[in-house]
């Protein structure tokens, strides 16, 4: 999908039902109409969840792909977890959760564009 759009992967390894910071970073950046009117022309967005509560337990179809997400792009088990990719997987920076504005976000993540 990304390199069909011709755009960089935002990979977002969370926890959304045990992460603090996972859950924070939803609501402040993810959530705002700030971001998400950005994200839609510039990026493709995926959320990795690992959720712990049986209630929001994932398919194992979907947990598999997001385990073989994380053995790839975040083995040392960070959450949150904010990976940038080119268009061909290719990682172009990491980041996690910075309590900051949606705007601030953007600049953060489009500085790891090369």
């Amino acid at each position: 999908m990304a390199n069909d759009k011709n755009r960089p992967l935002v990979l977002v390894f969370a926890g959304s039902d045990w992460c603090g910071p996972c859950i924070k970073l939803d609501k402040k950046i993810w959530k705002s109409s700030e971001f998400k009117d950005y994200s839609e022309e510039n990026y493709i967005l995926y959320k990795a969840d690992f959720p712990r509560k049986k209630a929001n337990k994932l398919s194992d179809t979907l947990a598999k792909q997001n385990d073989d997400l994380a053995e790839k792009y975040n083995p040392s088990g960070h959450f949150p977890l904010v990976v940038m990719l080119d268009q061909n997987g290719v990682v172009q920076g990491k980041t996690g959760y910075a309590n900051t504005a949606p705007s601030e976000y953007i600049l953060l993540l489009n500085s790891f564009l090369k």
